[in-house]
């Protein structure tokens, strides 16, 4: 049809004129009303599996699922989000997002720190938070068989009462979960005697993209039938399948740590105190360092009185039967190393205050300024004294507040860039230092995550990291698992 009315044969030129329809409609309302058709489908179908309170709508609800804590990482916005309690809704919720191709973004507890848990536009955010029940923990076993929910500090205190131990403690261990845990392949305080999440995952549940249940591993103290699947799935951020269950083991409880301070005129001379516990064979249950700006950043935010003039603090514990022994082998070494003064705790109420500071660390130096990039450089302890100089010179460089608190004896970094987001050139100087932070780490011959993963923060430094072939076969394992490419589309690649 002609729209030109003043040519149209049944157009009357004594008529008012009347705009066209299709010239006065928006361009992109034809999209609108397709997207929210598409949406209320959607919803449909996710309630014929699901109960009505979990499937979230309402966009203002939804919005406060689109991040975790990570800065600079985009967002977009969720067309719903889902809470199942079991893994039958899980499966529900795979099987439709593969009818419709709808991505979906798992979730745990949002606490990461690379972007990992971004809502993606148009997705199903897939929060497994109501799934937190720990469903057996045997003693005889050494297991512990949980839903991804689970808190990771509530499992550690349920074990500690049967006098067993988890050891996994990152930071954020009273909010973060251990699906979340899993995704990320976390570490915490302890992983220079105990090592990270990946050690301790024996066996997975996983719903796949097309909603079925596979079982992965064992919950015998031995088993390598097969590739090992659920290591593969550990550290995979959610992108090859959702995490429903999961074995982990245990090990009996230790005895309580004691530790100690060392205050050190320099971070170098306090990383050469750390190559020297490590090659003496010393087994320290933590080797913690705080440079001087997250000391008094600690200092100011808990009245710690930990010693401000310190350039570098290092906190040792052991968990020994002989714990007072090595902590005396540790301060000859310190002392050695150049420290200026080394302090024992007198007991164990006094170690776990020092184990508080170190916790209150990365939540200290975000007080400083309205925001923060935390950075996860992991380098080989020999060459962590070059990490540190060569961050504060980063830091000297771009003109930024950058706090340094390191798990030592592992050789892992979590340099913070403290910056204020409203402030442009700030703002730009701080993403350059977080990317030449992570150069260093690798000219170094490190890794640009030990611990937070990749997500969205860090995909372009993977590619690097990985290179080619390695980059290539990752993709060709993700296309194995996820064909349609619907599990956190734009993470990790």
């Amino acid at each position: 049809m002609d729209d030109d009315l003043s040519t149209s044969p049944r157009a009357n030129p004594h008529d008012t004129p009347r705009a066209n329809p299709h010239d006065a409609a928006p361009r992109e309302a034809p999209d609108e009303a397709r997207h929210e058709a598409s949406r209320e489908a959607l919803l449909q179908a996710l309630l014929d599996g699901l109960p009505a309170e979990a499937v979230l709508s309402d966009p203002q609800v939804t919005a406060s699922y689109a991040t975790d804590m990570a800065s600079f990482c985009a967002a977009g916005t969720p067309a719903a989000v889902v809470l199942p309690r079991t893994v039958e809704q899980v499966q529900h919720v795979l099987r439709t997002a593969t009818a419709l191709r709808v991505p979906v973004v798992p979730q745990g507890a949002r606490t990461g720190l690379s972007g990992a848990a971004n809502a993606s536009d148009g997705c199903i955010v897939l929060s497994l938070v109501k799934m937190d029940r720990i469903l057996e923990i045997s003693a005889v076993d050494r297991i512990a068989v949980v839903e991804p929910g689970v808190v990771n500090a509530v499992l550690s205190r349920a074990v500690a009462a049967q006098g067993l131990y988890y050891p996994p403690d990152p930071s954020s261990w009273e909010q973060c979960t251990i699906g979340g845990n899993i995704g990320t392949a976390s570490g915490g305080l302890c992983c220079v005697k105990y090592g990270v999440t990946a050690e301790y995952v024996l066996g997975l549940d996983v719903v796949l993209a097309d909603g079925r249940l596979l079982r992965t591993g064992r919950r015998t103290a031995k088993g390598v039938a097969g590739y090992d699947i659920t290591r593969l799935f550990v550290g995979s951020e959610g992108s090859l399948g959702v995490v429903v269950g999961a074995v982990l083991g245990l090990r009996p409880a230790p005895p309580r740590q004691l530790a100690l301070a060392a205050e050190f005129p320099s971070a170098a001379a306090a990383c050469a105190a750390v190559c020297a516990v490590m090659e003496a064979g010393l087994t320290p249950s933590l080797l913690e360092l705080m440079d001087r700006t997250t000391v008094r950043a600690v200092n100011a935010l808990g009245k710690m009185g930990l010693p401000e003039s310190t350039e570098a603090l290092l906190l040792a514990a052991f968990d020994t039967p002989h714990a007072p022994d090595d902590l005396a082998a540790v301060a000859e070494l310190c002392t050695a190393a150049g420290a200026t003064a080394v302090v024992p705790a007198e007991d164990e109420a006094e170690s776990e205050l020092l184990l508080q500071a170190r916790r209150m660390s990365l939540t200290a130096l975000e007080a400083l300024r309205p925001a923060t990039m935390i950075d996860d450089v992991c380098v080989p302890r020999s060459r962590l004294a070059e990490m540190l100089d060569g961050t504060s010179e980063i830091a000297r460089a771009h003109d930024l507040l950058i706090g340094v608190c390191a798990h030592a004896g592992d050789g892992n970094t979590h340099p913070v860039v403290c910056f204020d987001p409203a402030d442009e050139d700030e703002a730009r100087r701080a993403r350059s230092s977080f990317d030449a932070i992570m150069a260093l780490g690798l000219s170094l011959g490190g890794t640009i995550t030990g611990e937070h993963g990749v997500g969205v923060l860090k995909k372009d430094w993977l590619a690097r990291e990985l290179g080619p072939v390695g980059l290539e076969v990752q993709r060709n394992v993700k296309r194995a698992f996820d064909p349609l490419g619907l599990l956190n589309p734009g993470k990790v690649f």
